[in-house]
């Protein structure tokens, strides 16, 4: 068992771990808060610890820290964003508002890693105070938002919009390859007139196309960040070019565009900018659910369903059914698509606590908000590796238009609505198709009726109908 040692903040004397670099505020709040088990993500601390770095750099270049403390203080923070001491981010989700414990977490590994660097003792806050130096310009109340927005928009250009790139060429890949399938359309779930099944795949590559253009204009709403605001948005305690010099830091190194806000004060009193990227996050999961259920539907069966497509086999589909092969693949979809508008539902409510001066339901957001990004990005990339790149067309999509009613939609410039939908209601009640009856049915020729009725002049404007009534 490891020992204790005793540290010290303001309200006095604690008991900390002898081995953890985390310290007394820590400590309070592992045992103010025992919640849950969820704890901020990897990307959330990385994002975390690289303000700290750039504001140690930051406030050695405006004279505000002395060289040794600076580096030292950046080269803990480094460790951290490496990934060095994520087991001492002990903090639950369900905090204090502000994300002040978690702030104070950062703080103080940071500052005792940094004493240890120099030869000091740590827990002696000295000669590396967690609020004296690595906090110094700052306050939870504007790091904690920057640290959100700043992880947010990295996992957003790195991670999320690269799978929905794959995702989308996938997609249209397909949609080259089924080009030359007919098949019924379906509207209202009953047959419609016919479509290219490459058609139905161009419109799913369209709607991730612009799912992406949607997420990349709330990034860019992302990128405006609180630091600097310090309390209340007033600055106070800070260098008036603090944050713009961080910022500036944090773009070169980061690769992604970082700027002060022009206005700290809606900055920290509300959190619109995640409410509106988590809105656009929740409309790609419901873009996702519903090419995940068609792909799920066209491939139903295999022998009493549409089993217009085969989908790739990945694993046995039941415990007590020989042979059965489910579509588990965009049911995972489904469910992910599930479990994103559910978080973006926390995050409107939390989006509504921003009380006078500060939101304090920061942490919950952020966790809420970079489990969709993660979530989504997942579910994207397998879909398009383990589904939509092993779809294949089976020939159940052309018998069925031969044998559809919608076809009968190209006889009604040639004998009017009332004896179209006659002869439709026929076929139906007679098991024949459109073209058996039509031929009983009206003056037209057995080759006039086998070019109105080309299902591929159905499928592109200007192919079809525009005749006089016969």
């Amino acid at each position: 068992m490891p020992g204790k040692r005793i540290e010290r903040d303001s309200m006095g004397e604690f008991e900390v771990p002898s081995d953890a670099y985390y310290g007394a505020q820590t400590m309070r709040a592992v045992v103010n808060f025992p919640i849950s088990c969820l704890r901020f993500p990897r990307s959330f601390i990385q994002a975390l610890a690289h303000v700290k770095l750039a504001a140690a750099q930051t406030n050695a270049e405006l004279g505000l820290l002395d060289t040794e403390t600076s580096e030292a203080i950046a080269a803990a923070a480094l460790e951290v964003a490496a990934g060095r001491h994520d087991a001492e981010f002990v903090v639950d989700i369900f905090q204090t508002g502000s994300g002040t414990s978690t702030n104070m977490n950062a703080n103080e590994v940071i500052s005792n890693r940094a004493i240890q660097i120099l030869g000091g003792e740590i827990g002696s806050r000295s000669p590396v105070h967690p609020n004296d130096h690595v906090n110094l310009g700052q306050s939870s109340n504007d790091v904690i938002p920057t640290a959100l927005h700043l992880s947010a928009l990295k996992s957003i250009r790195y991670d999320l919009l690269p799978a929905l790139g794959g995702l989308q060429a996938e997609l249209e890949r397909k949609s080259d390859e089924f080009s030359g399938v007919i098949k019924t359309g379906r509207t209202h779930l009953q047959d419609a007139t016919p479509i290219w099944l490459g058609q139905e795949f161009t419109g799913y590559a369209g709607q991730i196309e612009r799912a992406a253009r949607r997420i990349e204009r709330a990034a860019d709403d992302l990128s405006e960040v609180a630091l600097g605001g310090t309390a209340v948005g007033t600055g106070v305690n800070t260098h008036p070019e603090f944050a713009g010099r961080v910022c500036a830091r944090l773009s070169e190194s980061l690769g992604v565009e970082v700027r002060e806000t022009d206005n700290h004060f809606q900055a920290q009193s509300a959190l619109d900018a995640a409410v509106e990227a988590s809105g656009s996050l929740k409309t790609l999961a419901v873009s996702l659910m519903k090419i995940a259920n068609d792909i799920r539907w066209l491939g139903s069966g295999p022998r009493a369903g549409i089993g217009e497509v085969e989908l790739p086999e990945v694993q046995p589909g039941s415990s007590i059914m020989p042979g059965k092969v489910n579509p588990v693949i965009p049911e995972s979809v489904c469910q992910v698509a599930a479990q994103v508008i559910g978080n973006d539902a926390a995050i409107a409510v939390a989006g509504q606590s921003g009380n006078f001066e500060i939101n304090v339901m920061m942490p919950v957001t952020a966790y809420n908000l970079l489990q969709s990004i993660d979530l989504l990005a997942a579910a994207a990339r397998n879909l398009s590796s383990q589904c939509v790149s092993g779809l294949t067309a089976t020939g159940r999509g052309p018998e069925l238009v031969e044998r559809g009613l919608a076809i009968v939609t190209t006889l009604v410039p040639h004998v009017g609505y009332d004896a179209s939908a006659a002869i439709a209601k026929k076929a139906q009640s007679t098991g024949r198709t459109i073209r058996e009856v039509a031929i009983e049915e009206t003056d037209l020729s057995a080759r006039e009726l086998d070019e109105i009725l080309d299902p591929t002049t159905m499928t592109e404007p200007g192919l079809s109908g525009g005749v006089s009534i016969g």
